[in-house]
């Protein structure tokens, strides 16, 4: 949904063709290594997009190259856009891989919870090490946005970080507890009603 409302912005900041809108999505959010969006799927969205009346072409340009299809926002898009605008940007924190690897850990023979904990902890320090990297070399003259990205994905590293202590630091207790497991249902056929 955030590529697709991202387009939408884009245009309405103005008119731009697919491989525009491309480089565009991609200076915004700090290049392919941040957020790789292929010019592919700009093409599509912006097709069903143009199916849902959101976008209309605008006109045809041609720099001495193949001609490029033109796209604007509609009114219908603009409203789309400022719903998208009104919501809140949620995520579900809860469908984490981690999670699932650590559960399965402690009940499968070859499980090493604690190795585990040390390889994705380890997985998080570089990735805060190459984030942070990254950060130093950002002007913040000029990429004030681009650095508050980057201190948002820092932060949510060290918070991971601290979350990894806590599991340690509980891991005993949490062995001993069985894994969830769903409840029992009933087999076979359900009962026929007598009315029948």
């Amino acid at each position: 949904m955030s590529v697709r409302n991202a387009i939408l912005g884009l245009l309405a900041h103005r008119p731009r063709h697919g491989y525009e809108l491309h480089d565009a999505f991609e200076a915004m959010v700090g290049g392919e290594q941040n957020w790789d969006i292929k010019p592919a799927q700009v093409y599509s969205t912006l097709n069903r997009l143009e199916q849902s009346g959101l976008v209309i072409e605008d006109g045809v340009a041609q720099d001495g190259g193949p001609e490029k299809r033109i796209y604007m926002v509609t009114d219908a898009g603009l409203a789309e856009l400022r719903q998208w605008f009104n919501e809140p940007s949620l995520s579900d924190r809860r469908r984490d891989e981690f999670f699932l690897k650590l559960m399965l850990s402690l009940v499968v023979a070859d499980g090493d919870p604690r190795r585990l904990i040390y390889t994705q902890r380890a997985g998080l320090y570089r990735e805060l090490h190459a984030l942070t990297a990254q950060r130093s070399q950002v002007n913040p003259a000029s990429q004030l946005a681009y650095i508050l990205l980057l201190d948002q994905a820092i932060m949510h590293l060290e918070a991971d970080l601290r979350w990894l202590e806590m599991i340690e630091a509980r891991l005993d207790e949490i062995s001993r507890q069985p894994i969830p497991e769903p409840a029992e249902r009933p087999r076979g056929r359900p009962p026929v009603d007598g009315n029948r």
